[in-house]
């Protein structure tokens, strides 16, 4: 019982909870960055990089080498991305929010495509299902060096983005106003953009695409706490990490003995809870107009 806690157990619950801890402040930062309640991590293509990256692997048959082949492959497609909006928006020199919107959708449609493509041809069903496996995010084969992998850059990453909550706060009063008291718009998004990156795709290169931690996490802290970055950020650390183990949990537990993944149940949760928040919000919008 002790190995099986220790060597299975316990990295499965870290990992859990420092994932949905990353993924909830990057989706903080996200909607801050657009000034949107309804933006989460993977808006900008970071997470259909990693898709790319570790499809084609999987695909290939390049993960055998190593362990470490497919995280690896998975950060590198992330950061490919993230790469290739930031020289677009060098090259036309247009920072905005809505510019980087669009690229994001951009990426996610071209990526998605790719990946389509990558598994299509793959030569046996059993690849086919792996690749489906990793897409739709688990946490069944989750190790200390998988731990290991994603700690660093997410912890980092974390703490960056907790120190910078006076320029987060100052960006939902809008670019005039948060120029107005000394913050640089410009390097503060381009710091944003790179940070979560760093975050959601150290996150995906292990787990896999698990959704709507980082949009559902942030939403509803914003609901308890109100829109100070001081507090969301930690609330929406705590409370991301907290549904991701609970998730996590249900999916290990099985419900009807089928094999459940934590991305699906993140998804099936998530879901309806996150149209619950949307009409809260709708309702307190109302009332106080």
């Amino acid at each position: 019982n002790g190995l099986v806690i220790m060597q299975l157990r316990l990295p499965r619950a870290l990992l859990a909870l420092l994932a949905g801890a990353g993924l909830a402040v990057a989706g903080a930062a996200m909607q801050a960055y657009f000034r949107n309640p309804l933006a989460e991590p993977g808006v900008t293509g970071v997470a259909s990089g990693a898709a790319v990256g570790a499809v084609t692997v999987i695909v290939l048959g390049v993960s055998a080498i190593g362990a470490w082949a497919l995280p690896v492959a998975a950060f590198v497609g992330a950061v490919t991305v993230l790469v290739v909006i930031q020289l677009i928006v060098l090259a036309s020199r247009d920072r905005s929010p809505v510019t980087v919107l669009l690229l994001g959708i951009a990426m996610n449609a071209f990526c998605g495509a790719v990946t389509g493509a990558i598994v299509a041809n793959a030569e046996d069903s059993q690849t086919v299902r792996g690749a489906l496996f990793w897409l739709q995010g688990d946490l069944t084969s989750a190790s200390w060096s998988d731990l290991a992998l994603v700690a660093v850059p997410a912890v980092l990453g974390i703490a960056c983005l907790s120190g910078m909550t006076r320029e987060l706060n100052a960006l939902l009063l809008g670019d005039e106003t948060a120029e107005s008291m000394g913050v640089s718009v410009t390097r503060v998004r381009v710091a944003l953009l790179v940070l979560s990156a760093v975050i959601v795709g150290s996150v995906v290169a292990v787990t896999g695409v698990i959704g709507f931690v980082g949009l559902v996490a942030p939403h509803a802290v914003r609901l308890m706490l109100g829109s100070d970055h001081r507090f969301l950020l930690p609330g929406a650390a705590m409370l991301g990490g907290i549904f991701l183990v609970m998730a996590d949990t249900v999916a290990r537990l099985a419900p009807g003995g089928g094999a459940w993944q934590t991305g699906i149940v993140t998804a099936l949760v998530g879901a309806p809870v996150f149209v619950v928040l949307v009409l809260r919000t709708r309702d307190v919008a109302r009332r106080a107009a």
